[in-house]
């Protein structure tokens, strides 16, 4: 009865040492096959996916918000700009003469020093 629990025993053990030994190796091989191909591509873990999507939503809602605030100021521009009455003779506005002046380049006899 003992001789018999012991074999039972043993048998239990060898069989379950045959069966997950080569079982073993065969994922060791098949993770290193794959982890080798994985490598070559360009591929990005899912915690960097993952930072990069929060980054790339706020950067949205940043040009959103700045699309927004750039419509007011166009339309207060337009808005104040429609509102101005046209200068003497020139039919200029005040508006116009501070956008060409801000555009001018520097004049022809003027000199970088002084």
């Amino acid at each position: 009865m003992l001789n018999e629990k012991l074999f039972q025993g043993l048998n239990a053990q060898l069989s379950e040492l045959i069966a997950s030994g080569p079982a073993r190796d065969l994922e060791k091989n098949a993770r290193a096959l794959l982890s080798g191909f994985f490598s070559r591509l360009d591929l990005v873990t899912r915690e960097e996916f993952d930072a990069q999507t929060k980054v790339l939503e706020r950067t949205r809602a940043k040009a959103e918000a700045l699309e927004v605030r750039l419509a007011e100021l166009e339309r207060s521009v337009a808005g104040s700009s429609a509102a101005a009455a046209p200068g003497p003779a020139g039919g200029s506005t005040l508006a116009g003469d501070a956008a060409a002046a801000t555009f001018t380049g520097p004049t022809a006899g003027a000199s970088g020093s002084s």
